[in-house]
Order: structure tokens, then sequence, then C-alpha cells
């Protein structure tokens, strides 16, 4: 190096390479890497070691510093972090650093056009799968950015995932090769070894458990699904999007073709599905929000939003395997723009739709009712306290709730177990009729009822109760028989009738010629 010499102090100037060993208090400044040194000086002199210290700048790497203890000096003392003050715990600067996992560690870009699949699945094999000792797992932090891969991200046991948003972090599936070469989703689970499929718990993998994502969203531009959850349990998804390709446009006039889902599942005998959570998620631009007929048992989908689909939580409209879903929990969540039903629980048991609030849903995007907007297969599910901006009027046409093989189909039905009631279901009482139908039960799958009702016809307001007990099939000395049990404060001209014919038992109403129309409004409780 060159010397320069100002008043007592000495200076050295080079390239970092060359930087020789300084005198004591001597300046050496690297001018390639803009770094700044001192010379410690000699033993004589008291330096415990000859050699250089770096005088830190802004260019200066911090990992030269070797240990590091934690103080927390924003709270105005000094923490103790050792058994007594003066023997503080010490750790190494590289240990600190990777108490926290960072996907650009491994090599991800996450700029949107960079194929990031490679980096994702190292950092995800090296975290959680080449060892089963617990102390090799991190958290994986993704920061904000679009991470473009081209083939199926595969999450393995115990990954902890974390996005810094799920509008800010972004797995994007987005390529130009043939999608049927996929596995056919942005994102699936894998076992300890990143093994997915029928190969999943072979080779002394543990199965998919204890799996976290947080804050990210997962996106496809392809016709494919979304997510895969697969022989996996106690898994847990929050504030995670699962956004697919399809606009309004495309669900109106494919409404069901492109069959894609934001999740499905996959179990086997062995490994159920279970106890998986999705809170504060979001899903659409899709086929179905969730989709499967798999076995499946106590899975909460909670405080989520589904938009933009042509069904939002479809179990069992297939060939549903081993009973299909049992304890499925959707609660406190909005459906907006789904084309069809908001929740459809099929051939299916056992499954609960509790405090959702359903707006555009069932409408196929005109603006009319078309379908139920909640639809169950069987009778032993459960809709509890849902809200829907269907009208009363609109229900009268196209049923809120529906229970396939049940005696109504317009209406809105709150259904517990085998307890039915329709609810909210209005019909004009012309004048001067008789024998006019107002409703036709089954005996197939209703034997006894009690109809709850009121009759305002001008002034005169009555109000009474039903009860229809049908006539058994299989023994003709057991006949119909109803009472009609009522009050009013000034006559309606309304006399209720119920008859039988087989298996259809009709409620029908007679009026007298007042030149006055009757308002009816009724429930109905199904008993047997």
């Amino acid at each position: 190096m060159a010397i320069l010499q100002i008043s007592q102090i000495t200076n050295r100037k080079g390239l970092t390479e060359n930087l020789p060993q300084l005198a004591g208090a001597e300046l050496g400044w690297a001018i390639d890497s803009r770094r700044l040194f001192i010379g410690n000086g000699t033993l004589e002199e008291g330096a415990p070691v000859i050699g250089n210290t770096e005088i830190l700048t802004e260019f200066s790497d911090i990992t030269v510093l070797s240990n590091y203890t934690y103080t927390d000096i924003a709270v105005g003392y000094a923490a103790q972090t050792g058994p007594t003050a003066s023997d503080p715990i010490v750790r190494t600067v590289q240990a600190k650093l990777d108490d926290f996992a960072n996907v650009r560690d491994f090599g991800a870009v996450g700029d949107g056009s960079a194929d990031d699949t490679a980096a994702l699945n190292r950092a995800l094999y090296q975290l959680y799968c080449v060892e089963a000792n617990t102390q090799i797992r991190r958290s994986l932090y993704f920061p904000a950015g679009t991470y473009r891969i081209t083939e199926s991200l595969v999450i393995p046991t115990y990954a902890k995932l974390v996005g810094e948003g799920a509008d800010c972090t972004t797995i994007l599936l987005d390529t130009s090769s043939d999608i049927s070469s996929l596995n056919s989703y942005v994102a699936r689970y894998g076992d300890s070894k990143q093994q997915t499929g029928v190969n999943i718990g072979s080779n002394g993998a543990v199965a998919p458990r204890n799996i976290e994502i947080s804050s990210m969203t997962f996106e496809t531009v392809e016709i494919t699904d979304v997510f895969l959850v697969e022989d996996a349990m106690q898994c847990y998804f929050d504030s995670v999007n699962f956004i697919g390709p399809l606009s309004k446009s495309d669900i109106i006039a494919n409404p069901a073709g492109d069959d894609i889902a934001g999740v499905r599942f996959a179990s086997t005998t062995t490994l159920i599905c279970s106890q998986i959570t999705f809170d504060k998620c979001r899903f659409a631009g899709l086929s179905y929000g969730i989709n499967t007929d798999e076995q499946i048992a106590g899975i909460t989908v909670s405080n989520s939003a589904f938009g933009i689909l042509y069904q939002g939580i479809t179990l069992g409209t297939g060939a549903p395997i081993n009973g299909g879903a049992t304890g499925f929990r959707a609660v406190q969540n909005l459906f907006n723009d789904v084309y069809a039903s908001g929740i459809v629980y099929d051939d299916v048991n056992l499954n609960i739709s509790a405090y959702n609030v359903f707006y555009d849903v069932g409408n196929s995007y005109s603006g009319n009712p078309v379908v139920p907007v909640v639809l169950f297969g069987n009778d032993n599910n459960v809709s509890v306290s849902d809200m829907f901006e269907r009208s009363l009027t609109d229900a009268n046409t196209v049923a809120r709730v529906f229970v396939a093989g049940s005696s109504s189909s317009t209406g809105s039905l709150i259904q517990l177990g085998r307890y039915t009631r329709e609810t909210g279901r209005t019909q004009e009482l012309a004048n001067d009729q008789s024998d006019e139908l107002i409703f036709t039960t089954s005996t197939d799958t209703v034997k006894a009822y009690q109809m709850v009702y009121t009759i305002v016809r001008d002034t005169a307001i009555r109000t009474g109760t039903l009860i229809v007990t049908a006539q058994n099939s299989d023994d003709s000395s057991l006949t119909l028989s109803y009472n009609d049990d009522y009050t009013e404060n000034y006559s309606t001209g309304v006399t209720l009738t119920v008859t039988q014919s087989s298996s259809e038992v009709s409620v029908k109403y007679t009026t007298t010629d007042s030149g006055l129309t009757g308002i009816l409004t009724y429930s109905l409780s199904y008993l047997a």
C-alpha cells in the first residue's frame, strides 16, 4: 500500500487483498470494499493479539461479530439472561441468525419471473426432512414477493411456513409445460421425507402432521387445483388465500366445467385427514372453494371468505368414500358471488353450517334465485343461525336451506339433527275458493307435523296450530287425523282441511265470498 502521513497519524490505502499488518493505531482503507482497519499494536504495548481490527462502517459485514447476548435495552435495562447478571448467556451471531430461516437463504428470488421451484423445495427438505432431530426445524420465512414455481411445492411433516401477508407473499404456479405432467396442485402435503401419494409413510417416514401455514397466498394461472391436503392430521392454515384463474364470465360460460378446487383432500383407511383448520382464509377464482368425496373428520373452516366460485363448500356430491365427510364445520364465514349453492353437504352426515352470511349466492349471477343457498342431501346435517340476503319472497320460490327428499321445495329450513323446521312461508288466500292447495307432504319422509300459522284478512286476524298425523300405509285401521286449534279476533272466513291420497298428504283452504284476499304465514315442524 502507498503510505500517506498527516501529522502523527499514518494511513494506507489499497485493495483488500493487499492489506498488510498495520502498525499500532495506523489506519488502512480498502478502497475496493470500502472497509476501514486499524492496527492493534504489539503485545509489548499491551495489545491482546497482533493483527488488524476492522472499524465498522456502513459497508462492514456484521457477521464478523463473534458473540451475541440478548439485552432488550429498549425497556430501559439489560435483561438478565444467565443465572446471574455477571454470567450472561452468550451465543454466536451465526447461531442467532440461524434461529429463523429465510427462503432467500436457499436461493429463492421472489420476483415473479425466476423459477423458484428447486430453491423452495430444497429449503423445505433441508429444514424438515434431512434428519429426525427436532433441532433442525425452523420457521421458514417468505419475504414479500411472488415466488413462481413450475411444479408442485411439497410441504413436509412439521413444516411451519410464514409469509408477510396473504396479499404480500404469493406462491404462484405458472408454467408453459403440459399441465397434465404435473401433480396438478400448486402445493401439497408430503411426509417427513417429502414423499407423496401412495408413498406417504413408507421408508420409515412420518405421515403429514403438525404443518402450519400462515399469511401467504397459493395461486395458479393454470386450470388446476390449488392445494391437496393428504393423509394429514392436526394441521393449520391461518390467513391463507387459495386463488384460481377463473373470472365471473368464465364461470357463467362454463359453470362447473373446469372442475378446479382451492382445497381437495385425500385419505386412506389408516391415514384419515382430521383436525385440519382453515381460519381467516379466502377462496376465489375457482369452480369450488373446497371439494371432496374423501373420508375426512373434524375439519373446521371459520372466519373465511368464499367468492367468484361455482360452489363454495361441496362434500359428497360424487361417490363418498367410507362415508365421506363427518364433523365438517363451516362457521362464521362469508359467501358472496357464488354462482350456485354456497354449501352442499350431499351424501354425507354429521356436518354443520352455522353463523354464516350468504349474499349473492345461488342466483347464477342473475339476481334471481335458481338453487338453494344451502343444500343437504341427508337430514343428519345441521344449519344453525345462518343468515341470508335472499328475501322471504324469493325463498318461497327457491329455498334458502333445502333438505333433499323433504316435503319442502320452498321456504327456508332450520335443520337440527332429525328435527326440521320450515320457516318464513307465505301464501295468498284468494277470495271465494274451495279446497285450494297450500302444500303437500309425503309419508315417505314426514308422517306427522305441526303447522303454526297466522291468517290476516282485512282487520280479522287468526292464529293457530294445525297438527297432522298421516295414515299408516301398512295399517288401514290407522287413519289420517288432524286438529286445527286457533283463536281469532273476528271471523276470517277461512277453513283449513287435510286430505291424504296414498302417501301424499295435502293441506287445503276454503274461503268465503267476502271480496277480500287473505294472507297466510306459517312454519312447519316435522314431528315424525
